[in-house]
């Protein structure tokens, strides 16, 4: 199965605060993968980011992007979306709109998401989710 990136993944390997490229070599032969939203999310980090740290950013995003397979928003990904969010939304316990992005292109395609965020994500049924730990 493969396995899909949240963004809060990507920034605690960016921060230092997780092994990314540690965790990453222990899944094997795992597909590692992103949503195409979760680009726009980092971008938005190196946009914002001073200057004296958007080349750092903007390197470590590039690197990252190289690692990793893109998956698109395609028109099966919006009709899951849409699915996914009249669900969430409907109980009451609406998750962020990206987040249902990255869950719909996960549900999608048959992947996990890796996130550090299994609250939001625990809330979209059928979904599988993990935690990246070492």
């Amino acid at each position: 199965m493969a396995v899909i990136l949240d963004t809060d993944v990507i920034i605690r390997g960016e921060r230092g605060t997780f092994d990314l490229s540690r965790w990453l070599v222990s899944q094997g032969d795992e597909e590692i993968q992103i949503a195409a939203i979760t680009i726009a999310e980092l971008w938005h980090g190196v946009e914002r980011a001073s200057s004296a740290y958007r080349v750092e950013r903007q390197d470590y995003i590039g690197k990252m992007l190289s690692l990793v397979k893109i998956l698109p928003y395609t028109e099966a990904t919006a009709l899951e979306h849409a699915r996914i969010w009249a669900d969430v939304e409907s109980s009451g316990k609406m998750i962020g709109f990206y987040d249902l992005i990255v869950a719909a292109t996960a549900l999608e395609r048959g992947s996990a998401v890796a996130t550090f965020n299994q609250r939001h994500f625990a809330r979209v049924r059928g979904l599988k989710v993990i935690e990246p730990r070492l």
